[in-house]
């Protein structure tokens, strides 16, 4: 009996326990068990990541800039973008083999504008004329280039003057010419100082200077030697070279005896302004002496092949066939043998 009395109270004592911690754990409205709790709590956990949207890759930032920002910084960004694609693409471009940037066109200079056309109206020398420019009459001294005197009013006619002085006049005179200016525009007396082109120039080259510059063709042909006067000296080192190649070719006034530079067509040109008494010239003798008088031309009469002429400098000087100055050289006198020139008081020419 009392066993079962003990069973009955042990019964009845689980009862309450179990009827207590069930009161205890009941659902209260708008209450969280500690439980509940812990796992809201929990960023990981399963309920919150039914109810909240995917997070975003470990390595992405979360936009958490307000709206109205977003528009100017996504404008910053393509205007940056761009900026940095045409930066690589120029880059790129100009890295690229074969291309490179233009270069400034400096070998061939472009002429100018600073040409003016004038008309020749009247040779003085070699190397001065006188045109029609702008309703008046212009003295023009060429640049860089000086032909032996003719005219000066106190200077003897120079060898190889007259011959200067032709050429010029069968060039110029009459001619529509155009001339250019250097840094100096005119001299000390006034003169217009010009280069004289025949024809306007494509281009500023060597060919073209060679081809259509007068002051060039004196150069080239030996009538003229090299004159540079600062400050005009823009084709200086074009005349220098046009004077070495006519010197190197024996034209012109190179072909010349440096000491007997005779004396050309002096019977024509220059002895009609002297007087007998003034002229240099050795009187005729007869045949049968073995000399005759020079014919004014370039030959000799037949059996006379031996040249006489004198020189500037009054020295008698005779050439024989196959000298370098025999084709060359107008004779005032003409001999039979090198001794019947030596008789009339010629030596040899030294070339």
């Amino acid at each position: 009996m009392s066993a079962i009395r003990k069973l009955a109270s042990f019964t009845f004592f689980l009862v309450l326990i179990f009827s207590v911690w069930g009161c205890s754990t009941e659902d209260k409205p708008g209450t969280l068990t500690e439980a509940e709790k812990s796992i809201q709590s929990t960023p990981e956990s399963s309920n919150s990541s039914l109810s909240q949207p995917d997070p975003a890759p470990a390595n992405t930032l979360v936009n958490k800039t307000p709206p109205e920002l977003n528009t100017s910084i996504v404008t910053q960004a393509n205007a940056q973008t761009n900026t940095q694609t045409k930066v690589h693409t120029n880059t790129q471009t100009n890295d690229t083999p074969g291309q490179t940037e233009p270069s400034p066109k400096t070998e061939k200079e472009q002429p100018g504008s600073g040409f003016k056309a004038a008309k020749v109206t009247r040779v003085v020398d070699g190397d001065t004329i006188h045109v029609a420019l702008n309703g008046r009459d212009e003295t023009v001294r060429l640049i860089g280039v000086d032909t032996p005197e003719t005219v000066h009013p106190e200077k003897p006619v120079e060898p190889y003057g007259p011959e200067a002085s032709a050429f010029t006049k069968s060039r110029l005179n009459g001619k529509t010419v155009y001339l250019e200016f250097d840094v100096q525009e005119r001299d000390k007396y006034g003169r217009l100082l010009a280069y004289v082109w025949l024809d306007r120039p494509d281009e500023i080259t060597d060919a073209e200077i060679r081809k259509k510059m007068f002051n060039a063709f004196l150069l080239l042909e030996g009538y003229a030697q090299l004159l540079t006067v600062p400050p005009n000296v823009k084709y200086a080192d074009h005349f220098v070279r046009y004077q070495r190649e006519a010197r190197e070719a024996s034209k012109g006034l190179w072909g010349l005896e440096p000491d007997a530079q005779t004396r050309t067509d002096r019977q024509t040109k220059i002895g009609a302004q002297q007087t007998p008494a003034q002229s240099n010239s050795p009187k005729p003798n007869t045949q049968s002496s073995g000399a005759v008088q020079g014919t004014g031309g370039y030959d000799c009469p037949a059996g006379y092949p031996i040249k006489g002429n004198i020189n500037s400098k009054g020295e008698k000087i005779y050439h024989v066939p196959g000298g370098q100055f025999y084709d060359k050289t107008k004779p005032e006198m003409c001999f039979k043998t090198p001794g019947d020139a030596e008789k009339a008081g010629f030596r040899a020419s030294k070339r």
